[in-house]
């Protein structure tokens, strides 16, 4: 009698080293309720409109523009529920009483890690994101996928919208206010301003269910989140992806000539 043949066992996603599973909550309580939530709040007196916005259970992905590293410390501290974003898989793969700290310390505060090395990031982070939906939890994202360099919010990347039609959830468009002014580029901290952190409706795409691989329809949502984002942020919008803004920028100053990658087009 013949064994039944096995099946071929799975390798590891390379680009999500760990999609969290939920680790890391009891360090997120201390963190938040104990050890940084209390003197934060105290010395920047946040400000939160909206809040009761996010819903208290259930799957959601909360969509924000992004001004600084900041961001994704006093966002998640105005709510009641955990938040979970993507982070460099290099912040939890550290060795030593450093590695240790760094990896307890960013899985504690809602940190999934991904490998952003090659071309698979993007769907990396979506298979995270799905993992975390899937969860019945928050996840944090950042259409614009970086921070502003110059206080203006940009085009929003279609991956927000795959997500949500994908996992059939609503998306909850957030807008930062001061946190650039809290913490600008290349400063930790550099004033003890109170920023603001604005939470709009949630905004239901079912009516596009089935339409997720419809590149006008991801255009289309994305557009209408960035424009909620903007009314909550009162941001200046510019049609155009923040890496080549920043490319642009950079090429103005040194003289270099133009080259635009696939990306930003």
């Amino acid at each position: 009698m013949t064994e039944p043949a096995q099946s071929p066992r799975r390798e590891p996603d390379p680009a999500v080293v760990d999609a969290g599973d939920g680790d890391g909550k009891g360090i997120y309580w201390v963190l938040k309720n104990v050890v940084l939530g209390p003197p934060v709040k105290r010395i920047f007196r946040p400000n939160v409109v909206g809040a009761e916005n996010v819903p208290e259970t259930g799957p959601a992905i909360i969509a924000s523009n992004h001004l600084s590293y900041s961001d994704w410390v006093f966002m998640p501290l105005v709510l009641r529920r955990r938040v979970t974003f993507v982070a460099k898989s290099d912040y939890f793969t550290g060795a030593g009483i450093k590695g240790r700290f760094q990896r307890g310390f960013f899985k504690g505060t809602g940190q999934v890690p991904i490998d952003r090395s090659g071309g698979s990031a993007s769907e990396g982070a979506m298979r995270a994101g799905m993992k975390v939906l899937e969860r019945g939890e928050l996840f944090g994202i950042y259409p614009e996928g970086t921070r502003s360099h110059d206080g203006r919010l940009y085009k929003g990347r279609t991956g927000v919208a795959r997500l949500a039609l994908e996992a059939k959830v609503p998306v909850i468009p957030c807008g930062v206010i001061g946190t650039d002014v809290v913490a600008p580029p290349g400063k930790i901290v550099a004033s003890f301003a109170s920023p603001t952190v604005k939470f709009g409706e949630p905004l239901d795409f079912s009516r596009y269910e089935g339409m997720e691989s419809d590149r006008l329809i991801l255009r289309a949502v994305t557009d209408e989140i960035m424009y909620k984002i903007m009314e909550l942020s009162g941001q200046e919008y510019l049609d155009m992806y923040a890496t080549k803004a920043k490319a642009l920028e950079g090429r103005a100053v040194t003289g270099a000539p133009e080259k635009v990658r696939k990306s930003d087009t």
